[in-house]
Protein backbone atom coordinates (compact mmCIF):
# COMPACT_ATOMS: atom_id res chain seq x y z
CA UNK A 1 0.00 0.00 0.00
CA UNK A 2 1.30 3.61 -0.83
CA UNK A 3 0.68 6.28 2.07
CA UNK A 4 0.77 9.59 2.58
CA UNK A 5 4.40 10.33 3.65
CA UNK A 6 5.13 13.38 6.25
CA UNK A 7 8.27 15.37 5.68
CA UNK A 8 9.52 14.39 8.74
CA UNK A 9 9.88 10.69 7.45
CA UNK A 10 11.46 11.16 4.87
CA UNK A 11 14.45 13.58 6.60
CA UNK A 12 18.06 11.93 6.92
CA UNK A 13 19.34 13.28 10.59
CA UNK A 14 23.09 14.16 11.28
CA UNK A 15 24.61 13.89 15.29
CA UNK A 16 26.98 16.44 16.18
CA UNK A 17 28.85 15.45 19.27
CA UNK A 18 30.01 19.46 19.73
CA UNK A 19 32.96 18.69 22.09
CA UNK A 20 34.42 16.30 19.22
CA UNK A 21 33.08 17.67 16.21
CA UNK A 22 35.48 20.99 15.46
CA UNK A 23 37.51 23.53 16.94
CA UNK A 24 37.49 26.86 15.57
CA UNK A 25 39.55 28.65 18.52
CA UNK A 26 42.65 25.97 19.00
CA UNK A 27 41.74 25.00 22.75
CA UNK A 28 41.28 21.63 21.73
CA UNK A 29 37.85 21.81 22.98
CA UNK A 30 35.15 21.29 19.69
CA UNK A 31 32.36 24.49 19.47
CA UNK A 32 29.65 26.17 18.03
CA UNK A 33 31.74 28.32 15.41
CA UNK A 34 33.57 24.81 14.33
CA UNK A 35 30.13 23.41 13.11
CA UNK A 36 29.27 26.77 11.38
CA UNK A 37 32.32 26.15 9.52
CA UNK A 38 31.26 22.59 8.30
CA UNK A 39 27.70 23.18 7.35
CA UNK A 40 28.05 23.34 4.00
CA UNK A 41 29.78 19.38 4.25
CA UNK A 42 26.40 18.38 5.60
CA UNK A 43 24.31 20.09 3.58
CA UNK A 44 26.24 18.65 0.61
CA UNK A 45 25.91 14.64 1.83
CA UNK A 46 22.27 15.59 2.20
CA UNK A 47 21.52 16.41 5.50
CA UNK A 48 18.05 17.40 6.58
CA UNK A 49 18.07 17.92 10.54
CA UNK A 50 21.27 18.31 12.52
CA UNK A 51 21.17 16.65 16.23
CA UNK A 52 23.06 18.86 18.59
CA UNK A 53 24.31 17.03 21.82
CA UNK A 54 23.98 19.20 24.90
CA UNK A 55 25.85 22.51 24.81
CA UNK A 56 24.26 24.08 27.85
CA UNK A 57 25.59 24.94 31.17
CA UNK A 58 27.63 22.12 32.63
CA UNK A 59 30.07 21.08 34.75
CA UNK A 60 30.62 18.54 32.25
CA UNK A 61 30.58 15.62 34.44
CA UNK A 62 28.98 13.74 31.59
CA UNK A 63 30.39 15.67 28.87
CA UNK A 64 27.43 18.04 29.04
CA UNK A 65 24.56 15.67 29.94
CA UNK A 66 24.53 17.06 33.21
CA UNK A 67 22.94 20.29 32.74
CA UNK A 68 23.52 23.41 35.83
CA UNK A 69 21.50 26.18 33.45
CA UNK A 70 19.16 24.92 31.11
CA UNK A 71 18.88 29.00 29.57
CA UNK A 72 22.77 29.51 29.07
CA UNK A 73 25.08 28.46 26.73
CA UNK A 74 28.29 26.91 28.17
CA UNK A 75 31.48 29.33 27.18
CA UNK A 76 33.24 26.23 26.05
CA UNK A 77 31.27 26.31 22.69
CA UNK A 78 30.13 29.24 22.74
CA UNK A 79 27.57 32.31 23.27
CA UNK A 80 24.21 32.33 22.49
CA UNK A 81 25.03 35.03 19.89
CA UNK A 82 27.12 31.90 18.38
CA UNK A 83 24.56 29.79 18.37
CA UNK A 84 22.06 32.43 16.99
CA UNK A 85 24.79 32.68 13.86
CA UNK A 86 24.44 28.77 14.00
CA UNK A 87 20.86 28.31 13.96
CA UNK A 88 20.09 31.18 10.96
CA UNK A 89 23.30 29.87 8.66
CA UNK A 90 21.02 25.87 9.19
CA UNK A 91 17.66 27.21 8.42
CA UNK A 92 19.61 29.53 5.34
CA UNK A 93 21.05 26.18 4.43
CA UNK A 94 17.60 24.36 4.14
CA UNK A 95 18.59 22.60 6.97
CA UNK A 96 16.75 22.21 10.71
CA UNK A 97 18.71 21.82 14.21
CA UNK A 98 17.14 19.79 17.23
CA UNK A 99 18.61 20.15 20.60
CA UNK A 100 19.14 17.58 23.40
CA UNK A 101 16.49 17.68 25.72
CA UNK A 102 18.07 16.20 28.77
CA UNK A 103 14.88 16.46 31.47
CA UNK A 104 15.25 13.65 33.37
CA UNK A 105 18.23 15.00 35.80
CA UNK A 106 19.80 17.76 35.93
CA UNK A 107 23.65 18.53 37.82
CA UNK A 108 23.80 18.84 40.92
CA UNK A 109 25.34 22.47 40.36
CA UNK A 110 22.11 23.64 39.17
CA UNK A 111 20.71 26.27 41.33
CA UNK A 112 17.37 24.20 41.95
CA UNK A 113 19.12 21.35 43.74
CA UNK A 114 21.47 23.54 45.55
CA UNK A 115 18.14 25.16 46.79
CA UNK A 116 16.78 21.62 47.35
CA UNK A 117 19.73 20.55 49.54
CA UNK A 118 19.51 23.26 52.18
CA UNK A 119 16.38 22.12 54.10
CA UNK A 120 13.84 19.88 53.83
CA UNK A 121 11.03 22.47 53.86
CA UNK A 122 12.94 24.55 51.30
CA UNK A 123 10.26 25.23 48.03
CA UNK A 124 12.49 23.48 45.48
CA UNK A 125 12.94 20.34 48.02
CA UNK A 126 10.90 18.47 45.79
CA UNK A 127 11.78 19.07 42.56
CA UNK A 128 14.26 15.94 43.43
CA UNK A 129 13.68 12.71 44.92
CA UNK A 130 14.70 12.37 48.52
CA UNK A 131 14.60 9.26 50.74
CA UNK A 132 15.07 8.87 54.31
CA UNK A 133 16.53 5.31 53.77
CA UNK A 134 17.99 4.10 50.14
CA UNK A 135 16.95 0.81 48.20
CA UNK A 136 18.77 -1.94 46.41
CA UNK A 137 18.68 0.12 42.83
CA UNK A 138 21.68 0.62 41.21
CA UNK A 139 22.68 3.46 38.81
CA UNK A 140 24.21 2.69 35.40
CA UNK A 141 26.83 4.10 36.48
CA UNK A 142 27.79 1.85 38.69
CA UNK A 143 26.65 1.71 42.68
CA UNK A 144 24.09 2.64 44.81
CA UNK A 145 21.71 5.02 42.57
CA UNK A 146 21.59 6.95 45.99
CA UNK A 147 23.41 9.27 47.54
CA UNK A 148 23.36 10.50 51.17
CA UNK A 149 23.57 14.07 51.85
CA UNK A 150 24.32 14.64 56.05
CA UNK A 151 22.40 18.69 55.34
CA UNK A 152 19.06 16.79 55.66
CA UNK A 153 20.10 13.39 56.76
CA UNK A 154 18.44 11.90 53.52
CA UNK A 155 19.48 10.12 50.23
CA UNK A 156 18.69 11.34 46.82
CA UNK A 157 17.92 9.45 43.94
CA UNK A 158 20.57 9.75 40.66
CA UNK A 159 20.10 6.94 38.22
CA UNK A 160 23.22 7.81 36.86
CA UNK A 161 26.24 9.72 38.37
CA UNK A 162 26.13 11.07 42.21
CA UNK A 163 26.11 14.43 40.26
CA UNK A 164 22.86 13.95 38.27
CA UNK A 165 20.11 14.40 40.42
CA UNK A 166 16.98 12.57 38.84
CA UNK A 167 13.81 15.54 38.92
CA UNK A 168 10.91 14.25 40.76
CA UNK A 169 8.50 14.18 38.16
CA UNK A 170 5.83 14.15 40.17
CA UNK A 171 6.02 17.70 41.23
CA UNK A 172 3.81 19.70 38.95
CA UNK A 173 5.89 22.72 39.79
CA UNK A 174 8.75 21.17 37.92
CA UNK A 175 7.00 20.37 35.51
CA UNK A 176 5.66 23.52 34.47
CA UNK A 177 9.54 24.62 34.88
CA UNK A 178 10.56 22.27 32.15
CA UNK A 179 7.66 23.48 30.17
CA UNK A 180 8.57 26.97 30.41
CA UNK A 181 12.55 26.32 29.53
CA UNK A 182 11.05 24.04 26.24
CA UNK A 183 8.87 26.69 25.15
CA UNK A 184 11.82 29.56 25.57
CA UNK A 185 14.02 27.49 22.77
CA UNK A 186 11.33 27.03 20.64
CA UNK A 187 10.32 30.43 20.68
CA UNK A 188 14.13 31.18 20.05
CA UNK A 189 13.42 29.25 16.78
CA UNK A 190 14.93 25.72 16.99
CA UNK A 191 12.99 23.14 15.65
CA UNK A 192 12.65 20.63 17.87
CA UNK A 193 14.34 18.07 20.71
CA UNK A 194 16.07 14.68 21.14
CA UNK A 195 14.49 13.99 24.33
CA UNK A 196 17.44 11.84 26.75
CA UNK A 197 15.91 9.11 28.48
CA UNK A 198 12.54 10.37 28.26
CA UNK A 199 11.18 6.76 29.00
CA UNK A 200 12.26 7.40 32.64
CA UNK A 201 10.50 10.15 33.44
CA UNK A 202 7.34 8.04 34.67
CA UNK A 203 8.86 6.69 37.00
CA UNK A 204 7.96 5.41 40.17
CA UNK A 205 10.75 4.71 42.49
CA UNK A 206 9.40 3.50 45.53
CA UNK A 207 7.72 0.51 43.46
CA UNK A 208 10.76 0.10 41.76
CA UNK A 209 9.18 1.10 38.12
CA UNK A 210 11.61 2.85 36.00
CA UNK A 211 11.48 2.85 32.32
CA UNK A 212 8.23 2.94 31.00
CA UNK A 213 6.99 3.73 34.22
CA UNK A 214 2.91 3.84 35.03
CA UNK A 215 2.97 7.96 34.46
CA UNK A 216 4.59 7.82 31.14
CA UNK A 217 1.72 8.15 29.14
CA UNK A 218 0.40 10.73 30.81
CA UNK A 219 3.75 12.67 31.50
CA UNK A 220 4.21 12.76 27.51
CA UNK A 221 0.69 13.89 26.54
CA UNK A 222 1.06 17.32 29.05
CA UNK A 223 4.20 17.08 27.71
CA UNK A 224 2.77 17.53 23.75
CA UNK A 225 0.27 19.78 24.74
CA UNK A 226 1.86 22.28 26.84
CA UNK A 227 5.26 22.60 24.22
CA UNK A 228 4.75 20.62 21.09
CA UNK A 229 1.31 20.66 19.96
CA UNK A 230 0.68 22.70 16.89
CA UNK A 231 3.97 23.55 16.03
CA UNK A 232 6.00 22.03 13.74
CA UNK A 233 8.54 20.71 15.71
CA UNK A 234 10.56 17.87 15.33
CA UNK A 235 10.86 15.28 18.04
CA UNK A 236 12.39 11.99 18.96
CA UNK A 237 12.47 10.23 22.56
CA UNK A 238 15.30 7.90 23.75
CA UNK A 239 13.49 5.09 24.94
CA UNK A 240 15.04 2.36 25.70
CA UNK A 241 12.93 0.21 27.62
CA UNK A 242 9.43 0.53 25.13
CA UNK A 243 8.34 -2.74 24.05
CA UNK A 244 7.39 -2.69 20.49
CA UNK A 245 3.59 -2.05 20.50
CA UNK A 246 4.27 0.56 23.37
CA UNK A 247 6.62 2.35 20.86
CA UNK A 248 3.82 2.00 18.50
CA UNK A 249 1.42 3.64 20.96
CA UNK A 250 4.00 6.53 21.50
CA UNK A 251 4.86 7.69 18.49
CA UNK A 252 1.00 6.71 16.65
CA UNK A 253 0.30 9.08 13.13
CA UNK A 254 -3.24 9.68 14.73
CA UNK A 255 -2.57 9.57 18.44
CA UNK A 256 1.21 9.71 19.62
CA UNK A 257 3.05 12.10 21.43
CA UNK A 258 6.65 12.17 19.63
CA UNK A 259 7.41 11.70 16.27
CA UNK A 260 9.68 8.81 16.78
CA UNK A 261 12.00 6.98 19.17
CA UNK A 262 15.14 5.04 20.00
CA UNK A 263 14.82 1.50 20.87
CA UNK A 264 18.26 -0.34 21.56
CA UNK A 265 17.81 -3.92 21.19
CA UNK A 266 19.95 -4.09 17.84
CA UNK A 267 22.62 -2.75 20.57
CA UNK A 268 22.77 -5.43 23.62
CA UNK A 269 22.66 -8.36 20.83
CA UNK A 270 26.89 -8.55 21.61
CA UNK A 271 26.32 -8.30 25.52
CA UNK A 272 25.88 -11.78 27.58
CA UNK A 273 22.14 -11.96 28.39
CA UNK A 274 21.60 -10.25 32.11
CA UNK A 275 25.44 -9.45 32.40
CA UNK A 276 25.30 -6.14 31.80
CA UNK A 277 26.85 -4.14 28.68
CA UNK A 278 30.62 -5.03 29.96
CA UNK A 279 30.35 -9.31 29.61
CA UNK A 280 30.39 -9.76 25.64
CA UNK A 281 29.53 -12.33 23.25
CA UNK A 282 30.06 -12.85 19.86
CA UNK A 283 27.28 -11.08 17.68
CA UNK A 284 24.63 -13.26 16.20
CA UNK A 285 23.52 -12.14 13.04
CA UNK A 286 20.41 -14.21 13.17
CA UNK A 287 19.40 -12.10 16.10
CA UNK A 288 19.95 -8.84 14.81
CA UNK A 289 17.24 -9.87 11.99
CA UNK A 290 15.19 -11.22 14.60
CA UNK A 291 15.29 -7.99 15.88
CA UNK A 292 14.96 -5.43 13.08
CA UNK A 293 12.34 -7.83 11.38
CA UNK A 294 9.75 -7.43 14.37
CA UNK A 295 10.52 -3.85 14.64
CA UNK A 296 9.57 -3.35 10.81
CA UNK A 297 6.40 -5.48 10.97
CA UNK A 298 5.74 -4.17 14.68
CA UNK A 299 5.75 -0.53 13.43
CA UNK A 300 4.12 -0.66 9.84
CA UNK A 301 1.40 1.37 9.58
CA UNK A 302 1.62 2.06 13.41
CA UNK A 303 4.68 3.98 14.39
CA UNK A 304 7.66 5.36 13.64
CA UNK A 305 11.77 4.55 14.44
CA UNK A 306 14.77 6.17 14.05
CA UNK A 307 17.12 4.01 12.19
CA UNK A 308 20.88 4.13 13.94
CA UNK A 309 23.75 2.00 14.60
CA UNK A 310 25.87 4.75 16.66
CA UNK A 311 25.58 7.64 18.47
CA UNK A 312 27.70 9.29 21.52
CA UNK A 313 27.01 6.56 24.04
CA UNK A 314 27.40 3.53 21.31
CA UNK A 315 30.69 2.16 19.51
CA UNK A 316 31.62 2.43 16.17
CA UNK A 317 29.37 1.07 13.76
CA UNK A 318 32.19 -0.39 11.44
CA UNK A 319 34.14 -1.97 14.22
CA UNK A 320 31.14 -3.78 16.10
CA UNK A 321 28.96 -5.08 13.17
CA UNK A 322 31.60 -4.73 10.40
CA UNK A 323 35.26 -6.13 9.68
CA UNK A 324 38.32 -3.39 9.71
CA UNK A 325 39.68 -6.14 7.39
CA UNK A 326 37.06 -5.12 5.19
CA UNK A 327 36.19 -1.59 6.28
CA UNK A 328 34.64 0.22 3.11
CA UNK A 329 32.66 -2.19 2.18
CA UNK A 330 31.38 -3.48 5.80
CA UNK A 331 30.85 0.48 6.06
CA UNK A 332 28.37 0.87 3.26
CA UNK A 333 26.84 -2.61 3.16
CA UNK A 334 25.74 -1.64 7.32
CA UNK A 335 24.63 1.34 5.80
CA UNK A 336 22.75 -0.06 2.90
CA UNK A 337 20.57 -2.68 4.93
CA UNK A 338 19.81 0.15 7.93
CA UNK A 339 19.05 3.10 5.91
CA UNK A 340 16.66 0.86 3.18
CA UNK A 341 14.62 0.06 6.22
CA UNK A 342 10.95 2.06 7.20
CA UNK A 343 12.54 4.99 9.82
CA UNK A 344 14.48 8.25 10.17
CA UNK A 345 18.33 7.45 9.70
CA UNK A 346 20.55 8.81 11.35
CA UNK A 347 24.29 9.65 11.27
CA UNK A 348 26.82 9.57 13.72
CA UNK A 349 29.57 12.06 12.70
CA UNK A 350 32.36 10.16 11.68
CA UNK A 351 30.01 7.75 10.57
CA UNK A 352 29.44 8.59 6.77
CA UNK A 353 33.86 8.27 6.83
CA UNK A 354 33.93 4.98 8.15
CA UNK A 355 35.30 6.36 11.59
CA UNK A 356 36.47 3.23 13.37
CA UNK A 357 36.86 2.60 17.44
CA UNK A 358 39.78 3.28 18.97
CA UNK A 359 42.02 1.41 21.76
CA UNK A 360 44.24 3.13 23.71
CA UNK A 361 46.92 1.58 25.09
CA UNK A 362 46.48 3.30 28.86
CA UNK A 363 43.26 3.92 31.07
CA UNK A 364 44.40 7.77 31.56
CA UNK A 365 43.94 8.16 27.85
CA UNK A 366 40.08 7.68 28.30
CA UNK A 367 37.85 10.47 29.92
CA UNK A 368 34.28 8.52 29.99
CA UNK A 369 33.31 8.66 33.37
CA UNK A 370 31.55 5.31 32.55
CA UNK A 371 34.38 3.35 31.08
CA UNK A 372 36.81 4.96 34.50
CA UNK A 373 33.73 3.54 37.05
CA UNK A 374 33.56 0.27 35.41
CA UNK A 375 37.47 -0.28 35.13
CA UNK A 376 37.84 0.46 38.89
CA UNK A 377 35.09 -1.80 39.90
CA UNK A 378 35.69 -4.73 37.07
CA UNK A 379 39.30 -4.38 38.42
CA UNK A 380 38.44 -4.75 41.33
CA UNK A 381 35.94 -7.92 41.44
CA UNK A 382 39.15 -9.43 40.43
CA UNK A 383 39.02 -9.26 36.31
CA UNK A 384 42.88 -8.83 34.77
CA UNK A 385 43.50 -6.13 32.91
CA UNK A 386 43.20 -8.05 29.71
CA UNK A 387 39.62 -8.67 29.94
CA UNK A 388 38.86 -4.98 31.03
CA UNK A 389 40.78 -3.42 28.45
CA UNK A 390 39.00 -5.60 25.71
CA UNK A 391 35.74 -5.28 27.29
CA UNK A 392 36.75 -1.05 26.77
CA UNK A 393 38.08 -1.09 23.50
CA UNK A 394 34.50 -3.07 22.36
CA UNK A 395 31.71 -0.49 24.06
CA UNK A 396 33.54 2.25 25.58
CA UNK A 397 31.76 5.48 25.25
CA UNK A 398 35.18 7.15 24.00
CA UNK A 399 35.45 4.93 21.29
CA UNK A 400 33.07 7.18 19.37
CA UNK A 401 34.37 10.65 20.88
CA UNK A 402 37.10 10.86 19.65
CA UNK A 403 37.89 14.03 17.59
CA UNK A 404 36.28 14.00 14.04
CA UNK A 405 39.11 13.04 11.46
CA UNK A 406 38.68 15.98 9.17
CA UNK A 407 42.28 15.67 7.12
CA UNK A 408 45.52 14.40 7.48
CA UNK A 409 46.65 17.29 9.06
CA UNK A 410 48.11 17.33 12.74
CA UNK A 411 45.19 16.43 15.29
CA UNK A 412 42.98 15.27 12.26
CA UNK A 413 42.30 18.43 11.39
CA UNK A 414 40.21 19.04 14.63
CA UNK A 415 42.25 21.43 16.47
CA UNK A 416 45.41 23.38 16.12
CA UNK A 417 45.94 22.52 19.89
CA UNK A 418 45.93 19.29 22.37
CA UNK A 419 42.49 17.32 22.17
CA UNK A 420 40.63 17.12 24.98
CA UNK A 421 40.47 13.45 23.81
CA UNK A 422 43.24 11.98 21.97
CA UNK A 423 42.44 11.74 18.19
CA UNK A 424 42.43 8.03 16.59
CA UNK A 425 45.67 7.78 15.32
CA UNK A 426 44.26 6.19 12.32
CA UNK A 427 43.24 9.62 11.00
CA UNK A 428 46.36 9.49 8.25
CA UNK A 429 44.05 6.76 6.39
CA UNK A 430 40.82 7.51 7.87
CA UNK A 431 39.45 11.49 6.87
CA UNK A 432 36.93 13.29 5.28
CA UNK A 433 39.57 15.30 3.03
CA UNK A 434 40.69 11.68 1.67
CA UNK A 435 36.43 10.77 1.22
CA UNK A 436 35.92 13.98 -0.72
CA UNK A 437 38.81 13.46 -3.00
CA UNK A 438 37.84 9.76 -3.90
CA UNK A 439 34.81 9.11 -6.28
CA UNK A 440 33.94 5.57 -4.39
CA UNK A 441 34.37 6.49 -1.05
CA UNK A 442 32.28 5.75 2.17
CA UNK A 443 31.19 9.76 1.57
CA UNK A 444 29.65 9.24 -1.57
CA UNK A 445 28.09 5.98 -1.33
CA UNK A 446 25.87 8.06 1.66
CA UNK A 447 25.24 10.39 -0.62
CA UNK A 448 23.85 7.90 -3.14
CA UNK A 449 22.01 5.94 -1.13
CA UNK A 450 20.25 9.10 0.42
CA UNK A 451 19.30 10.50 -2.79
CA UNK A 452 17.82 7.38 -3.34
CA UNK A 453 15.86 7.52 -0.21
CA UNK A 454 14.55 10.76 -1.17
CA UNK A 455 13.58 9.72 -4.92
CA UNK A 456 11.59 6.27 -3.67
CA UNK A 457 8.79 6.55 -1.52
CA UNK A 458 8.80 2.86 -1.18
CA UNK A 459 12.17 3.84 1.31
CA UNK A 460 9.23 5.50 3.53
CA UNK A 461 6.38 3.38 2.91
CA UNK A 462 7.20 -0.02 1.76
CA UNK A 463 6.10 -3.28 3.63
CA UNK A 464 9.10 -5.21 4.63
CA UNK A 465 9.45 -8.43 4.20
CA UNK A 466 12.48 -10.69 5.16
CA UNK A 467 14.15 -12.95 3.11
CA UNK A 468 16.63 -16.15 4.28
CA UNK A 469 15.78 -15.99 7.34
CA UNK A 470 18.41 -18.80 8.64
CA UNK A 471 21.39 -17.19 6.75
CA UNK A 472 23.89 -16.61 9.13
CA UNK A 473 25.76 -14.58 6.56
CA UNK A 474 22.47 -12.54 4.46
CA UNK A 475 20.77 -10.31 5.81
CA UNK A 476 18.45 -9.67 2.02
CA UNK A 477 14.82 -8.25 2.19
CA UNK A 478 12.27 -6.56 -0.07
CA UNK A 479 10.67 -2.95 0.51
CA UNK A 480 6.84 -2.74 -1.56
CA UNK A 481 4.29 -0.46 -1.97
CA UNK A 482 1.69 -0.17 -4.86
CA UNK A 483 4.05 0.78 -7.40
CA UNK A 484 7.16 -1.08 -6.93
CA UNK A 485 9.19 -3.28 -4.78
CA UNK A 486 13.14 -3.05 -4.05
CA UNK A 487 15.81 -5.54 -3.36
CA UNK A 488 17.95 -5.20 -0.66
CA UNK A 489 21.03 -7.46 -0.44
CA UNK A 490 23.93 -7.62 2.46
CA UNK A 491 26.03 -10.04 2.73
CA UNK A 492 27.93 -10.37 6.46
CA UNK A 493 30.44 -12.53 5.17
CA UNK A 494 34.21 -11.79 4.58
CA UNK A 495 34.17 -14.74 2.17
CA UNK A 496 32.36 -14.86 -1.54
CA UNK A 497 28.36 -16.16 -0.46
CA UNK A 498 26.31 -18.23 -3.37
CA UNK A 499 22.78 -17.30 -3.33
CA UNK A 500 19.90 -18.55 -5.90
CA UNK A 501 17.93 -14.88 -6.78
CA UNK A 502 16.84 -16.32 -9.47
CA UNK A 503 13.15 -14.99 -8.66
CA UNK A 504 14.39 -11.36 -8.81
CA UNK A 505 16.39 -12.24 -12.31
CA UNK A 506 13.99 -9.33 -13.99
CA UNK A 507 15.02 -6.95 -11.47
CA UNK A 508 17.01 -3.49 -12.38
CA UNK A 509 20.22 -2.30 -10.47
CA UNK A 510 20.22 1.16 -8.52
CA UNK A 511 23.07 0.55 -6.38
CA UNK A 512 26.13 -0.97 -5.19
CA UNK A 513 28.92 -1.12 -2.85
CA UNK A 514 30.92 -3.27 -5.41
CA UNK A 515 29.15 -4.09 -8.63
CA UNK A 516 25.99 -4.84 -10.56
CA UNK A 517 25.27 -9.00 -10.27
CA UNK A 518 23.18 -10.77 -12.16
CA UNK A 519 20.62 -11.99 -10.27
CA UNK A 520 20.08 -15.60 -11.06
CA UNK A 521 20.20 -19.01 -9.20
CA UNK A 522 23.61 -19.03 -8.72
CA UNK A 523 24.71 -15.17 -7.82
CA UNK A 524 27.70 -15.42 -5.77
CA UNK A 525 27.84 -12.48 -3.83
CA UNK A 526 31.58 -10.56 -2.74
CA UNK A 527 32.47 -10.15 0.90
CA UNK A 528 30.25 -7.84 2.57
CA UNK A 529 28.63 -7.09 -0.56
CA UNK A 530 25.65 -4.58 -0.72
CA UNK A 531 23.16 -3.59 -3.49
CA UNK A 532 19.86 -2.43 -4.31
CA UNK A 533 17.63 -3.46 -6.60
CA UNK A 534 14.22 -2.34 -8.25
CA UNK A 535 11.09 -4.01 -9.49
CA UNK A 536 10.37 -2.46 -13.01
CA UNK A 537 11.53 1.09 -14.68
CA UNK A 538 11.17 4.52 -12.82
CA UNK A 539 11.62 7.87 -13.96
CA UNK A 540 13.85 8.32 -11.48
CA UNK A 541 17.59 7.65 -12.56
CA UNK A 542 20.59 8.04 -9.88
Amino acid sequence: MTHFIKQWQNYIVYQIYPLSFMDSNGDGVGDIQGIILKLDYLKNLGIDVIWLSPIYMSPMDDNGYDISDYYQINPMFGTISDFKQLLEKVHRLGMKLIMDLVVNHTSDEHTWFLESKKSKENPYRDYYIWRDQPSEITSVFSGSAWEYDSSTNQYYFHLFSKKQPDLNWDNPLLRLEIYRMINFWLDFGIDGFRLDVIDLIGKDVDRKLLGDGPHLDERLKELYQNCFEGRDVFTVGEMPTLSIPRAAEVTSLQTGTLNMIFQFGHVSLDEVPGRGKWELKQLDLLELKEYFNKMQIGLYEEGWNSLFLANHDQPRAVSRYGNIAFRKESATMLATMLYSMQGTPYVYQGEEIGMTGVKFESLDEYRDIETLNMAKEYLEKGWSKEKTMESIYAKSRDNSRTPMQWSNQPNSGFTTGRPWLNVNPNYHEINVENDLSDTFSIYRYFQKLFQLRKKYSVFADGKFHLLFEDSRDLFIFTRSNDSIEILVINSFSPEPVSVNLDAYSKYQFLLSNNKELNLNASTVLPPYYAGIYISKETQYQL
